[in-house]
């Protein structure tokens, strides 16, 4: 099939790779590159650097104008797949296609619809999600149903383990949508249910809220791994107005009510040290100190600067 390709996030390669190895005819869209986050030079979207690799057409535009929609057309495409692209795109593109255009979405709709759903699934500690199939219509993520598969959601997943899960689902539902809509035999269905959403996430929402039970900041970290990572900030002791990128932890209480949340209450030899949240306690086991490397809780006590009784600050406080 001859096939427009939208995706921009490293995630999108893996499904242009599959459509490529199997030989249909492809037309890119990418998003334009970037200055990276320190600003010292321009970066390209892998799907872009793929495309180079394979002699693949693309284009990478600021607008979807008439100049664009032209190019766009003469490709003449039989289906656009949609992974990942980074921003709406326009009825007089989307349309284009003989079997329209089709995306890839993360949850199973009409729950979750936006940019985050693996993030918000682990955050209300759902546990079964998927992969959604649906046409592209003017607004977010409404369009009509034609494939959907799911998958369950372990306690121990994070954001990174479960988009691991939901990758090569994806791949499957592009390939029996594609396959469907050659053979005429797709039966889209429209959305059933109440919608939720799922929007970006901002680098602040990563701030621990200590008050919180310790179930939700585990939630929280599952949800938040990938980006932009939980943190919290010392407000007492001598690292005070420090703050730590906190990686991995566990559950040691779930049910203890505590008034000195955010209070580091017990060190733990060779493994780390504990601190009390709203209702139970955590066990912090690996951490990142600002603009330092990755390292073990306990090499972190061991610097000699965290003493019991510190206190990390908290929205509530």
């Amino acid at each position: 099939m001859k096939i427009l390709f939208f995706g921009t996030a490293s995630i999108s390669k893996v499904y242009l790779e599959c459509l490529y190895n199997n030989k249909h005819k492809l037309f890119v869209i990418t998003m334009p590159d970037k200055p990276a986050l320190r600003g010292h030079h321009v970066v390209s979207p892998v799907v872009k650097t793929f495309a180079i690799e394979k002699g693949i057409k693309f284009i990478q535009p600021m607008k979807f104008n008439q100049d664009v929609c032209e190019v766009i057309k003469s490709f003449d495409a039989d289906v656009g797949v949609v992974v990942s692209y980074g921003k709406l795109i326009p009825r007089n593109i989307f349309d284009l296609p003989k079997f329209r255009t089709f995306n890839i979405h993360f949850s199973l709709l009409p729950k979750y619809r936006g940019a985050a759903p693996v993030q918000y699934v682990l955050l209300n500690e759902e546990t079964k999600t998927g992969v959604t199939s649906f046409y592209i219509e003017d607004d977010l993520d409404t369009g009509n149903i034609l494939v959907q598969k799911s998958v369950d959601i372990e306690e121990k997943d994070n954001a990174e383990t479960l988009f691991n899960k939901l990758i090569p689902i994806g791949v499957d539902v592009m390939n029996q949508t594609l396959d469907l809509l050659k053979k005429g035999e797709v039966a889209a269905s429209s959305q059933k249910g109440v919608p939720t959403f799922a929007p970006v996430f901002k680098k602040e929402a990563g701030l621990i809220d200590w008050s919180k039970s310790a179930k939700e900041i585990y939630n929280k970290l599952r949800g938040l791994y990938l980006w932009p990572g939980v943190y919290s900030i010392f407000n007492k002791g001598e690292l005070q107005g420090k703050r730590i990128k906190i990686l991995a932890f566990e559950v040691i209480d779930k049910e203890s009510k505590n008034d000195n949340y955010g209070t580091v209450i017990s060190i733990e030899k060779n493994i780390g040290f504990i601190v009390a949240c709203g209702r139970g306690k955590i066990l912090i086991t690996k951490l990142q100190p600002e603009n330092k490397s990755v390292m073990s809780a306990w090499s972190f006590v061991l610097g000699g600067k965290l003493k019991i009784g510190d206190n990390f600050n908290s929205i509530n406080r």
